[in-house]
């Protein structure tokens, strides 16, 4: 099962945890890092913008991706926000073996 590392910023840190949790509560991601604040300098409708953001990084799986978009885009307060998965070529076996075990379709909680 092939890992992704996807990356997503949001506008301030209550918005990045309800993101994260629900991410991990729902097995799309095994874990999300919270970063510090960042500044984003970017063009947006033709002019250059800044913005503080909270930067996240999202551990998941090839297979839980269109998942992931979808719980992002019906979260994130963006118009366009950004979704960006980079492959994980290499990793610790046992991490990238957690990662797979805990984002499985298949291995929900018996509540």
């Amino acid at each position: 099962m092939k890992m992704l590392l996807v990356l997503t910023n949001l506008p301030d840190r209550a918005t990045a945890e309800t993101l994260a949790a629900a991410l991990v509560e729902n097995r799309l991601a095994a874990c999300v890092n919270i970063l510090p604040p960042c500044q984003s300098v970017y063009q947006w409708k033709g002019a250059v913008e800044t913005a503080d953001e909270v930067p996240l990084l999202i551990k998941t799986t090839e297979a839980r991706y269109a998942a992931i978009e979808d719980a992002i885009r019906a979260r994130h307060p963006y118009e366009t926000p950004e979704i960006i998965a980079v492959p994980v070529v290499c990793g610790l076996p046992s991490y990238l073996g957690w990662v797979a075990a805990e984002t499985q379709i298949d291995h929900w909680p018996s509540s």
